[in-house]
Formats: C-alpha cells, structure tokens, sequence
C-alpha cells in the first residue's frame, strides 16, 4: 500500500475515497491532533473530507490548512503542537493521480515501522468508532504566512532578479517570501491547477523550457522552478543553464557542510557528487532512494545536509521534510553572493547512462540480478537493488517503486568505459 514517497497512483483506482477514509481511521487510533493539507488536484478535496472524516470519527482532532505546500503541512505539525500531518498530494504525478503523505512532528516521512503500522490497522478492519460525543472537531485554518515568516528568519536576500515557476503548484510561499525580502520577482504558471495545464508538474529541463528561456533572455540571475505541492526544487542559472540535480546537490551540500561533517545522498548519485565534495573534506553517506532514507540518515549528528538528484533537498537544522521554498531561498542568497554559473563551473560531471528496462516480474528479476552480481563482483552494497563500485566508476540496476521496471544507471569518469559499464549492467538484467 504504502511506498517510500505514501500512498500514490491513480484516483478512482489505486486511490480512493474508502482507502483515505481507513487511513484516517488508522492514523488516528494513536493522535490526538493531525495536521492535514492538499495539492490543488481537484480530487484533493474529496480525499481530504474523506480521510477527515476518518480521523475524527476515532475521535481525533483535525486541523486543515486547505491548500498547503507539503513542506508548509510537514512543518505545520509542529506549530500547531500536533502527533502527525497529512498531505493529499501525488507530488510530481501526472493529474490523474493523487496520494496521502504522512509526516511526523520532527517533520520526515513516517518511516517504514511507522507506514507498516498504519497498513496493519487498516487489514484488520477494526476501528474504535466514537458515537456523537466522542468525536474529533475540525479547525481551519493556514500555515501560508508562518512558513513564509520562518524563511525570512533564515535567510537573507536582496536586490536580486529571479524567475519562479509555480507548474500552477502550491508552491506560492517562495514567491512570497522573495517578494518581501524585495527581490525582483517574475512568476511563470503561478495559478494553481490541478490539472497542470502550463507545464507537467515535474520540474526536469524538459517540462521547464519556458522557465529556462526567459531566465536566459531576460536579466534573471536565477530561475527556481517547484512541483505540483513544492517538496522539489530545481533550477537555471543566469546564463540559461538548467542544472542537473547532481550538480545542484553538490551545490547545496558543498554550502550546508564544512569539513569533517558528511551529506546524506541516495545509492544513484552521481560519483562527481562525492569527488567535489572529498576536496572539500565533506564525506557522503549513501542511502536508499526516497527522502524519507535521505531524513533518517540527517538526524546523524554529523550529517549537515542531505539531497536527492531529483530535487528533494533537506537542512537538518530547518526541518526533515524535503522544503522546496527553503532550498529556493538558500539557492538564491547564494546567487546574491556570486553567480551561479561561476559556482557550478567548479563542479565536475562525468558521462553517465540511465535507462529502464519493462520486465514482467521485477521482484524475481532483481533476486536473480543480485544473485549474480554477488558471485561476480567484490565490492557490492544491496540497500536499495545492487550498486557495484568499480575502481573507475560504478553502475545501479534497481527495481522501480511504483512500475513494473529496472532502472539501470552506469558512470564512470571517461565515456567509453561509462559506455561499458552501462552495456554490462544492462546485460544483466536480459
């Protein structure tokens, strides 16, 4: 039921309302107080009444922001001192889907013994209904200033030209705090829609041409572009470069970490990422893919950063939930600084291949891959699929979370032996 991003597919399918009506009831049966907000899929409102519903008919109180960036319901938890939040968001998915998030009140993803916990109240099928004087009250209420006022409180950022694509998202908070800061502030497909007519709603270059051309045509010194509830961030920089999410990643953590301290990034990061980041003595601890390993692995002491390649960045110290406005803001105020384009201009990048391959039964594949690949190889980490680290680069064949699919990523520092690892890899997976 449960992946590492929740509950997420097709509404009316994989999603509907008698599903966010048991997880109500589920997550309830141990809070007092839950924290729910939504995407603005239309669909969303009807998830929202319905796992509403859930939650106060174990008697559970409810606080509901409406719409509501999924960082703003992450960190929304604690401010309004409640047990758990809930965001009715598909994140980057098409229109079609929806899905439900829940967020504990350090603000990182229920973690694995917490998504299991809630999947075995719903299979047993045995709520503790309260009758009419039992029942949990509702308040409505926003978190839109507060998160915006808690931005304003760490960063700083003036006389800056920056362009901000919305995907008609929920992501309006950057746009609000840049514009009280006294930035320069164009916006791109700023109404949100849930049906996501400007662009699709992930934030990758190309869903983001228009984003790109007018930062590059125009007199932006950075472009910020969000997903549909603006747990991503993504960016371009004045010269009209849309980076890559390694590169952005060694960006970020290069900043949030000084020496002796380590970042937390997933097992398909590139190994350019880890070399930029050695020469400034910051280490790298590598987890599954999914922010809610890339949290648990900040909560190290050590650990001052972490990121994913695909725009989930988290500072341990702001909070665990991956905040888009955050990372918009802080992206920015390096801007402000020095320009981007010289910043990334010290980032290597090495030539690397990424592909899936459809397979019928990814389960039974990936246990004969890393049977395999364990004969085969020395040095192998089985986290999350098989990684093989080679002396001159490395390759990743792992089972897709939510598709009937093998992903295959190979790198190493020269192209033709990127080229050989990646034919090898694929070789394993036919």
């Amino acid at each position: 039921m449960f992946g590492t991003s929740g509950i997420r597919g097709p509404v009316g399918d994989a999603v509907t309302a008698e599903l966010a009506l048991d997880v109500g009831r589920a997550l309830g049966a141990d809070t007092d107080r839950v924290v729910v907000g939504r995407d603005p899929r239309d669909s969303g409102k009807l998830l929202t009444d319905a796992l509403t519903a859930g939650l106060r008919e174990v008697g559970t109180d409810v606080v509901e922001l409406g719409l509501a960036a999924t960082p703003t319901v992450a960190r929304a938890v604690a401010w309004e001192d409640a047990d758990a939040g809930v965001s009715i968001t598909a994140s980057h998915n098409p229109a079609p889907d929806n899905g439900i998030k829940l967020w504990q009140p350090s603000g990182q993803a229920f973690d694995e013994p917490l998504r299991e916990e809630i999947e075995a109240r719903i299979a047993a099928d045995d709520p503790a209904l309260e009758d009419w004087t039992g029942l949990g009250g509702l308040t409505e209420t926003s978190a839109f200033d507060r998160h915006v006022e808690t931005l304003l409180e760490s960063v700083s950022v003036a006389d800056l030209d920056v362009a901000v694509d919305l995907g008609n998202g929920a992501g309006g908070v950057t746009v609000e705090a840049l514009n009280r800061l006294g930035c320069r502030v164009e916006t791109l497909n700023a109404q949100p829609d849930g049906a996501f007519p400007g662009r699709p709603s992930e934030p990758k270059p190309e869903n983001c041409a228009s984003l790109t051309t007018l930062v590059r045509e125009g007199t932006f010194e950075v472009g910020i572009a969000h997903d549909g509830d603006a747990d991503r961030m993504r960016a371009v920089t004045a010269s009209g470069q849309f980076l890559s999410g390694d590169t952005l990643l060694a960006l970020l953590a290069a900043d949030a970490a000084s020496a002796g301290e380590r970042v937390a990034v997933p097992v398909d990061t590139s190994l350019a990422v880890e070399d930029f980041l050695a020469n400034r003595g910051v280490g790298v601890e590598r987890t599954p893919v999914g922010d809610v390993y890339v949290a648990a692995a900040a909560t190290q002491a050590d650990v001052a950063f972490g990121g994913e390649p695909s725009g989930a960045w988290i500072w341990p110290e702001e909070t665990l939930c991956p905040d888009g406005p955050f990372a918009a803001l802080r992206l920015a105020e390096l801007a402000s600084e020095r320009p981007l384009d010289d910043r990334v201009a010290e980032i290597p990048t090495y030539p690397i291949e990424r592909d899936s391959i459809e397979v019928e039964d990814k389960t039974a594949v990936m246990a004969r891959i890393e049977e395999q690949v364990l004969e085969r190889y020395d040095e192998v980490t089985t986290m999350d699929g098989v990684r093989v680290e080679l002396d001159d680069g490395w390759f990743l064949l792992r089972a897709s979370g939510t598709q009937p699919l093998v992903r295959v990523t190979a790198e190493a520092r020269e192209e033709e032996r990127t080229r050989e690892l990646f034919d090898e890899a694929r070789g394993l997976v036919s």
